[in-house]
């Protein structure tokens, strides 16, 4: 049994696949696999995932599978992961030699009968050019919640790291969603609830930002609308508890939550009843107009076919 699971979802992506295997193949730290998992490629990645199974020295496993979309590649992969610890590295970003070896190194500075409480470490990330993604964290190591880090501390931008696997298997996608994404934000306010995560300021995730790793033009907001209604929705009845700390973070969540709503066919006393905390309703009731108004707004961008 590895120590790290790299989890790589892909699609069309074999024009930046390189960076990924040169990036593992460099790792100070070997004990790894590397689970590729591809949501229909129509490109030559098949062939060059076997190319890299012959070269490497370390086990890379491959699934191929019809197009479906993120969340069901994530969801097979706590399936199919053997490691202990599950980190993803996106198939056209990269990380540093030492990556593995630093993540490793603060999971084992973690006191052994403390573990349980924690799901993980996180550390920063840079561009290709080697400027820091993001802010840093105000203390080093800083052990927090997720939701601790983004309402409190304010922390933006890019971050990388791992998750325990037996945490993760846990808080699974939904599978009986329309669309092919559901923000990862879904999974972190599930997590926050009962982990707390070790955060250092060390760049160890290469995120690139160069045209062939970007999607371009705007994206019709109907495409993915019942994956971010959910997600606003557990941010809503999670972190509402925030709204003292972060009030303007919080009602536009809510805003969010109820333009997305309407995207995906729930009316108004639908979305009132789906949410499950005070807090989160009181939100919504103050947010409804503006979401209704983006709702319009979207419509009429994006007329319905």
């Amino acid at each position: 049994m590895p120590l790290f699971t790299v989890f790589t979802p892909t699609f069309n992506r074999a024009h930046t696949l390189q960076r990924v295997f040169d990036s593992l193949q460099a790792q100070t730290c070997r004990d790894f696999e590397w689970l590729v998992i591809d949501d229909g490629s129509t490109d030559n990645t098949p062939e060059l995932i076997e190319r890299y199974q012959n070269e490497a020295d370390f086990p890379v496993h491959y699934l191929w599978l019809p197009h479906r979309g993120a969340h069901h590649l994530h969801n097979l992969a706590l399936q199919q992961a053997q490691g202990q610890l599950s980190i993803k590295l996106d198939s056209d970003d990269g990380c540093v030699p030492e990556a593995l070896a630093r993540l490793k190194h603060h999971w084992e500075s973690i006191p052994e009968n403390m573990r349980d409480r924690f799901s993980g470490v996180t550390g920063l990330c840079r561009d290709q050019n080697g400027r820091l993604v993001g802010s840093l964290f105000p203390s080093d190591p800083l052990d927090c919640s997720a939701a601790e880090l983004e309402y409190r501390h304010k922390v933006r931008g890019e971050k990388w790291g791992f998750l325990r696997l037996d945490v993760l298997r846990q808080f699974p996608y939904p599978e009986d969603v329309p669309g092919n994404f559901i923000p990862e934000s879904y999974i972190w306010c599930q997590v926050s609830r009962h982990y707390l995560t070790r955060h250092v300021n060390e760049e160890l995730r290469i995120y690139w930002t160069d045209a062939p790793s970007l999607v371009h033009g705007p994206s019709n907001p109907r495409t993915n609308a019942e994956g971010h209604r959910l997600m606003f929705k557990m941010v809503l009845d999670l972190e509402s508890g925030w709204f003292f700390t972060a009030p303007l973070r919080l009602l536009r969540a809510a805003v969010q939550y109820s333009r997305f709503s309407f995207l995906s066919g729930a009316g108004v006393f639908a979305q009132f009843r789906a949410l499950r905390s005070l807090g989160g309703r009181l939100l919504w009731l103050a947010a409804v107009p503006a979401g209704a108004l983006l709702w319009w707004r979207d419509c009429a961008r994006f007329p319905q076919k």
